[in-house]
């Protein structure tokens, strides 16, 4: 008997494949994204890029109360109006663990999906912690 997964199913996150450690870092994420970050709370940053990999926007948005990004429709018309051919999320765990939760996971694969129907990349979504990052790309998860 052979078992077949679900199409469509999520992958499992492998911390050892997905994290880079703040020494590897690439300049995006050392000198863009990772100085925009409170160690206090979470926040999630939207960086835009044009088709020759220049930076046009930047969309900065503070989790509430309970700690969760939400992306408001004005954050994404900010962001996309305006020559943006690829996007690359990013955001804090305060809490040091860099793994993804299920939350982060679904919002990435819904904004992976939106982006796409609008014929926009999604390059990658971070998740910084104080001694690195979480890659969805490096761990295979987009």
């Amino acid at each position: 008997m052979t078992l077949f997964e679900p199409m469509g199913k999520t992958p499992e996150p492998s911390a050892a494949a997905g994290f880079v450690p703040s020494q590897s870092e690439d300049d995006v994420a050392r000198y863009l994204l990772r100085p925009l970050f409170d160690d206090r709370r979470e926040t999630l940053l939207l960086a835009g890029f044009d088709a020759f990999d220049r930076l046009l926007r930047l969309e900065c948005v503070d989790g509430d109360a309970t700690g969760r990004c939400v992306i408001l429709p004005r954050s994404w018309r900010a962001l996309l109006g305006g020559g943006v051919r690829a996007v690359v999320m990013a955001h804090n765990h305060p809490s040091g663990i860099a793994l993804p939760s299920d939350a982060d996971i679904g919002a990435t694969h819904d904004a992976a999906l939106f982006l796409r129907t609008l014929g926009i990349d999604l390059i990658d979504h971070l998740i910084f912690v104080a001694d690195g990052h979480f890659s969805f790309r490096t761990a295979e998860m987009l």
